[in-house]
């Protein structure tokens, strides 16, 4: 009954307001009075339900019924079938009210037998089960200062019912078999990826991030196999049979979803730093690469510990390289699982870029696995701190300008995301947890951090951080515990700031103006642009920045007004003004500065990121004349990398603009030779091909051989496209062995651009080689050659592409084949199979993407 009230008394007012209406001589104004009536009841009711919607897809935290005290987990895996063979011991209390059921997650499992355990004895226990939710029936009513054990005997079929994720997490069967059958060129593996509520899928459980405990889990597995698992290994046992158990203990609680678990033929590389325990596991031919890949987690583990007063909290930690990870990472406790993305040879690591993902999942050792979100609504607790720990790494290792490059990067990807879809950050309204792994959660809610940051200075920052995990270690957390972390240490109110950063959707548009008035006074307009209806209107701290000559003067002012102005008599004589320098705000900034400012700022500027915009702005927004050629010259002595970077790239795209002298060139093969930076050289070597192949031809066929695979891939690719070069074939052939992507594409556009026939047999194995990263870039080479050459037989290369696309675990590259057909997609056959993988996939994403293929495809035809 209750729930309708609010109809009764809605439609109530709504009769009420039109009563004097009806009372009128006029018959002729009834109907328009009925249909007023009628038009008004409606809009009440499709609020009503608009309102009850909202009301029934709200995702609130987990009740808490029991709280899980310990899990003891015996494991064996059957790889022909691809199940899981286990038995379960649950130690649970009721957590404050008596219960007599109990209710676990068990994601499609088969039950053999479920019972009460009491010292030797046990009870068998009535149960219902719907191939989700277990439900087991206690023999009495317990409280909360009873425990309980639950034995569970089960067989966890992890491929039943799979296929659902997210962008970020690609697959839900909670734990994979690997080539089980040894059908294809890798690794047999197992691996598990619990987030957000898939570890169900292999040990029953309460499957919530609110909950927490300890565990135990024997491994029995082949002999010559490693595993890993959470917490510490205490013991290993051999059996006759040449299997053997790993014991691995969990002595402190963590939530369901970090429980982890990975199996096959690895190797470790051991590290220490302060007596902590650490490895990188790898399969043996990526050991000297994994020095490499992972060599910093020493000291970022150090860093971090020290940044924010918290020491690293857990025993020990393994870094594990993983095959066909449906993720990029994932930060279960004391062991992080990685993509395939990490596995490098020894020279690849040289070039390795990898430290961002690795500060990730480190720093989810802190926020998300010593502080664990309450519910996915707060996955920001989560993955906004691990997204900002990659800022905050980089400033510490490589300096300011390379952190904040990484940050605009990640400011563009969210600005991307909100152009069709704007959310509150914490939002309890969701279809699925899964939702939540977006832009806004990562992106967005990073550079919410940065912002909060550079608000509260970075004293307060960090002892706010340290308060709240000292405060919250080992619990459960949601937003507003870290606003009042915050406010305990700071003293200020900022309501304000939560509320219009994690709890409103959207951003801000400024439009800003500059004016010198009389006597030069300079007044700086900004008006929040911004849609009012569904964003809010902002309160922003920003800075205003001038320059005289090479001195620089700064102004701290806050915009709490849809339109508002700031004098700065301080700025009378300034060169140029800048608003937010450091980019440092998440906004839309629309201003208008003029070829003049940027010429300025681009040589002024203290921030590289300034440089850097002012740089793009020039080049993308002027006449490539005189005056920009010098701004992109000038720019290669640029010290920010990514500025000189930017120079190299824009005056090779507009070589015919802009002579260069004997001088310049000189320059440009310095820092072909000797930059600090490969990705720099590299894009110096690219540049010397398209001066003159032939004058540096030479140097060319030297670098080719260059340690840095970012430098020697782009030799190649200049050697291979000067035409003038007679020996292109033969040079080529001399990398046919060659296995970096690098390498490879540079050769397959050349045989592709040539038309080399001969090459099939190449392309063929390349793509059965080839995982990870390295086989989505080569697929679309793959592709282009096949199509392009009409005399070769294409049926091998469909049934590669198709079976890719339809069967291929990650989803990205399931897209690659897809679109790769399309270059075969006149020929018989190849448009019903295009349809046959559009009507299997499972990835919202990637089923959205055929479509418009395939729409695109209809139109055309």
């Amino acid at each position: 009954m209750t729930r309708y009230t609010p109809i009764i008394f809605l439609l109530a007012l709504v009769f009420y307001s039109c009563k004097p209406a009806e009372i009128t001589s006029n018959p002729v104004e009834e109907p328009i009075v009925a249909a007023v009536v009628e038009d008004k009841e409606a809009d009440t009711l499709a609020l009503v339900r608009k309102k009850e919607q909202q009301l029934a897809g709200y995702k609130g935290s987990r009740e808490r019924r029991f709280d899980l005290l310990h899990t003891d987990l015996d494991l064996r895996f059957d790889y022909d079938r691809q199940v899981v063979l286990g038995k379960a011991a649950l130690a649970l209390k009721p957590y404050f009210y008596e219960q007599d059921v109990l209710q676990l997650d068990a994601k499609d499992f088969d039950l053999h037998a479920v019972w009460l355990k009491g010292g030797t004895d046990s009870l068998p226990l009535p149960t219902d089960y719907d191939e989700s939710v277990l439900t087991i029936h206690l023999p009495q009513a317990y409280t909360a200062q009873d425990t309980i054990k639950i034995g569970i005997h089960y067989t966890a079929k992890p491929n039943v019912n799979s296929g659902q994720g997210s962008t970020a997490i690609t697959d839900n069967k909670g734990l994979y078999f690997i080539n089980p059958d040894k059908s294809e060129n890798k690794p047999v593996q197992i691996w598990t990826q619990g987030e957000t509520e898939h570890n169900s899928k292999w040990f029953p459980t309460i499957d919530s991030p609110n909950e927490r405990a300890t565990q135990d889990i024997k491994l029995t597995v082949e002999d010559k196999y490693m595993t890993v698992s959470n917490g510490v290994l205490q013991s290993q046992v051999r059996h006759e049979d040449g299997t053997r158990t790993d014991h691995w203990v969990m002595e402190q609680p963590h939530a369901p979803y970090l429980a982890a678990l990975v199996v096959g033929e690895f190797v470790e590389v051991k590290d220490s730093v302060d007596q902590l325990p650490l490895r990188y596991i790898v399969e043996p031919q990526y050991a000297e690469g994994a020095k490499g890949v992972f060599k910093n987690t020493p000291e970022m583990l150090r860093f971090f510990s020290q940044r924010l007063g918290v020491a690293y909290p857990w025993p020990n930690y393994d870094q594990v390289v993983v095959r066909d990870f449906v993720s990029g990472a994932m930060e279960n406790t004391t062991v992080s699982i990685f993509m395939e993305g990490l596995n490098m040879d020894e020279r690849e690591a040289i070039d390795s870029d990898w430290d961002y993902i690795i500060a990730h999942e480190l720093f989810h050792q802190w926020f998300g696995n010593l502080v664990t979100l309450e519910s996915w609504a707060n996955l920001p607790l989560n993955e906004a701190f691990a997204d900002y720990s990659e800022y905050l790494w980089m400033e510490y290792k490589e300096g300011r300008d390379k952190a904040d490059m990484h940050h605009i990067v990640a400011l563009e990807n969210y600005l991307s995301e909100a152009e069709s879809k704007q959310e509150d950050l914490i939002r309890y309204h969701h279809r699925d947890g899964e939702d939540m792994f977006d832009n806004h959660s990562y992106a967005k809610g990073g550079r919410v951090l940065h912002m909060l940051r550079k608000y509260v200075g970075d004293e307060a920052f960090f002892a706010s951080l340290q308060y709240y995990l000292n405060k919250h270690a080992f619990s459960s957390v949601e937003i507003h515990d870290l606003r009042m972390a915050f406010e305990k240490v700071t003293g200020k109110d900022l309501n304000w700031f939560f509320n219009q950063w994690f709890l409103a959707s959207g951003h801000p548009i400024f439009n800003i103006g500059l004016d010198r008035g009389q006597q030069g006074v300079v007044r700086v307009t900004v008006r929040q642009q911004q849609d009012l209806s569904h964003t809010p209107l902002y309160r922003i701290p920003f800075k205003v920045s001038w320059y005289k000559g090479k001195e620089r003067g700064e102004k701290s002012v806050i915009l709490d007004r849809a339109e508002q102005q700031f004098v700065l008599p301080e700025a009378s004589d300034a060169d140029f003004i800048v608003i937010d320098e450091a980019l440092e705000l998440l906004a839309e900034k629309r201003t208008y500065y003029g070829r003049e400012h940027f010429e300025k700022q681009l040589v002024y500027s203290s921030y590289g990121i300034a440089r850097y915009e002012a740089l793009d702005s020039l080049s993308n927004n002027y006449p490539y004349d005189g005056k920009l050629a010098e701004n992109l010259k000038s720019a290669l002595s640029d010290p920010f990398s990514a500025v000189r970077q930017l120079a190299l790239s824009k005056i090779q795209g507009k070589l015919d603009s802009i002579p260069l002298s004997a001088a310049d060139e000189e320059r440009i093969m310095a820092m072909a030779e000797s930059d600090p930076e490969n990705v720099v050289r590299a894009a110096a070597v690219e540049l010397l091909g398209r001066i003159d192949g032939n004058k540096y031809a030479m140097l060319l066929t030297r670098l080719v051989n260059d340690p840095s695979y970012y430098v020697a891939g782009a030799a190649l690719t200049a050697y291979l496209g000067n035409e003038h070069n007679s020996d292109r074939e033969a040079f080529a052939a001399r990398f046919l062995d060659e296995g970096s992507i690098y390498m490879l594409v540079p050769l397959a556009d050349y045989w592709t651009a040539t038309a080399d026939a001969s090459k099939a047999d190449w392309f063929h194995r390349q793509l059965d080689k080839l995982s990870g990263e390295s086989l989505y870039y080569f697929i679309g080479y793959y592709g282009d050659y096949f199509a392009k050459l009409s005399e070769l037989d294409h049926g091998v290369a469909i049934e590669n592409l198709f079976s890719i696309a339809k069967n291929h675990s990650a989803s990205y590259i399931r897209l690659a084949a897809f679109q790769g057909l399309f270059g075969f997609i006149e020929e018989e056959g190849v448009l019903a199979k295009a349809k046959e993988i559009h009507a299997s996939e499972r990835d919202e994403k990637v089923k959205a993407y055929q479509s418009f293929f395939l729409e695109n495809y209809m139109e055309e035809d």
